[in-house]
């Protein structure tokens, strides 16, 4: 497929005139890339990809292998224009995440072999586009998971029994675990063991927690919350549990405050509005939650309930209320 895009520029002649210069690219827009790593650009980069763009990029490795993609640019059009990301072929069911915005994000690792990503512009406003690597990863290996904003890693092997450190720069508190191990999951596939941690500035809400259960409620709950900003809370069980997290409340304005919860199946959740929404159930042992709201509307925010879930045969159960409850599927059942 290709896109056209063109820019245009005016220069001053003699005699006071003006004249408008047009240049005009053809950009191939995605394509199907097989091998043991490559890079992908989107078109146009590091000048800036076309306006009502589409492009999709299938990413194919052998069989049994995983794909890992690291991001070395990244400059997205925020909230207009989206890179989608799809643990498979680009089709619904295998939508992992979409990214915009200016930060680049942390490397990402499918869970088989072909991974794919979808550019899509509107037509007004775009940016400088995206950069990155991918490589082929075989069931030993972890992959390099990257570093944080403000963040510092130790630790250059990512292989089957690695363990990697990290810590923030002055001024940065971690949230998430100091020290992760590659493991191999029961699907016989090398994993870490915790997620990549961050690096919150000492000034912002957000936090990390750990234990059997607890609450996380939104800053200031109740009081209609006036001031805009961004909070992350990370929720850590022990490898091989999982958690679940049940809204008690829940008040948001539906377009400009949203909470984004990672680590659950889909991957990534987006909640917005004033229905409680359903209850969630990671898919490993941890849950993040980032919350962004603006200031021009007060509501009181949320309020959630998380557990942890510990398994016994086949039934992952938890405890609510002093009640031991089981998870089937996507419903919660009392015993």
């Amino acid at each position: 497929m290709l896109c056209k895009s063109c820019l245009s520029s005016n220069s001053n002649q003699g005699g006071g005139r003006s004249l408008l210069k047009v240049q005009c690219f053809i950009y191939t827009c995605g394509g199907t890339f097989k091998g043991k790593n490559g890079t992908i650009e989107s078109p146009g980069f590091p000048h800036g990809y076309p306006n009502g763009a589409n492009c999709t990029w299938v990413i194919v490795a052998e069989e049994r292998s995983r794909i890992h993609i690291v991001f070395q640019s990244f400059a997205v059009e925020e909230e207009y224009d989206f890179l989608s990301l799809y643990d498979g072929h680009p089709h619904p069911a295998n939508f992992r995440t979409r990214l915009t915005g200016f930060q680049v994000p942390a490397p990402v690792t499918s869970t088989g072999s072909i991974f794919s990503l979808r550019l899509t512009s509107d037509f007004a406003v775009s940016a400088h586009g995206f950069k990155m690597y991918y490589e082929e990863l075989q069931s030993s290996s972890c992959g390099n998971p990257g570093v944080p904003a403000k963040g510092i890693l130790n630790g250059t092997s990512f292989n089957v029994g690695d363990r990697i450190r990290y810590h923030c720069v002055a001024g940065y508190t971690l949230d998430g675990h100091t020290q992760l191990t590659c493991v191999t999951s029961t699907s016989n596939v090398a994993v870490w063991d915790f997620p990549i941690p961050i690096c919150r500035a000492e000034d912002t809400c957000g936090g990390t927690f750990r234990g059997s259960s607890g609450t996380i409620s939104s800053p200031d709950f109740q009081k209609d919350y006036q001031s805009s900003g961004e909070c992350t809370w990370t929720i850590l069980a022990d490898p091989g549990d999982t958690i679940s997290l049940v809204f008690t409340e829940f008040q948001m304005d539906s377009k400009l405050d949203s909470l984004e919860v990672e680590g659950s199946d889909p991957p990534t959740i987006w909640l917005s509005g004033i229905n409680i929404p359903v209850p969630i159930v990671s898919n490993k042992n941890w849950l993040r939650l980032h919350f962004v709201t603006d200031n021009s509307h007060r509501h009181k925010g949320f309020s959630a309930q998380y557990q942890g879930i510990f398994e016994i045969f086949s039934f992952k159960y938890f405890y609510v209320s002093g009640n031991i409850s089981y998870v089937s599927g996507n419903c919660l059942r009392q015993i």
